[in-house]
């Protein structure tokens, strides 16, 4: 009887639920400790130990955020406590590993995203500290934001609001502002900013739609719409709203044409038309 088989045994023996999410990824992580010896101590602690994806997850944040002012067994709580009160965390996190697994072609295994990718480790990380935030624990969620941008490059507010199945590609610089709001199954690259135009306070932020495209470099700046649907083209700067299903591109962006298909957030698709490259 292979391990697969003993696992979903021993949890029907326990009177857990089967999770073939989890299942899957702890199957393709004995593979992996297969194929590279020398990551079986990493991916026995960061995933085969566990019992659950939320517990594996609650491990990696508290082993990449830890430092000399918090440790790891703090963090440990927070997020065990975060996981358990908020179950919409785990879902929008499993939402996040299926939106890398199916979107980014250097990805072959759900377990990568967990382990190795700091744009899923710092979104998980803004997970958390957001339900601190909705919590009014607002001083621990800022620490989790600093220790954010510390490790992985990554500045989140912890009071935007984002949704399920996001890919946020590279990751290097990314900024979210605090009134932003980020729609389901958006995808975004490196170095994007999500922020306001000056020092006023308020909804200040851009709210994005679900299904949007964000190229790398991109900056939207302010209270503003961009429609379900759009792409927003690399380097571009946004200063006012974009319709749905709408490509933008240019300093400041201007419509250039449709976005080319109903899913850009999942197709991927970054290049203009013909015309308009050249």
């Amino acid at each position: 009887m292979n391990m697969q088989k003993m696992d979903v045994l021993s949890s029907l023996r326990s009177g857990k639920p089967q999770d073939e999410f989890w299942d899957q990824i702890q199957c393709e992580a004995r593979v992996a400790v297969a194929d590279e010896p020398l990551l079986g101590a990493l991916i026995h602690a960061g995933l085969l130990h566990h019992a659950s994806f939320e517990a594996a997850l609650a491990y990696r944040f508290s082993l990449k955020l830890a430092s000399g002012e918090m440790s790891e067994q703090i963090l440990r709580e927070i997020a065990d406590s975060a996981f358990a009160n908020a179950s919409e965390i785990s879902i929008a996190a499993r939402a996040d590993v299926e939106a890398v697994f199916e979107r980014d072609p250097a990805t072959h295994r759900r377990m990568q995203p967990i382990l190795f990718f700091k744009g899923f480790q710092a979104l998980q990380a803004y997970r958390i500290a957001h339900w601190l935030w909705q919590q009014e624990r607002r001083d621990l969620a800022y620490f989790v934001q600093m220790r954010c941008s510390e490790v992985f490059g990554v500045d989140i507010h912890p009071g935007a609001r984002i949704g399920k199945g996001i890919m946020i590609d590279h990751a290097h610089s990314i900024v979210i502002g605090e009134t932003a709001v980020v729609g389901d199954d958006v995808s975004m690259l490196h170095s994007v900013t999500l922020g306001g135009t000056g020092k006023d306070d308020g909804d200040r932020h851009p709210k994005i739609g679900n299904g949007v495209l964000i190229g790398a470099g991109a900056k939207v700046l302010g209270n503003i719409k961009i429609g379900n649907h759009s792409r927003i083209a690399a380097g571009s700067v946004v200063l006012g709203d974009v319709p749905p299903g709408k490509t933008v591109a240019g300093v400041p962006a201007r419509i250039v044409g449709d976005a080319g298909c109903a899913d850009p957030s999942n197709t991927m698709n970054q290049l203009l038309g013909h015309d308009d490259l050249f």
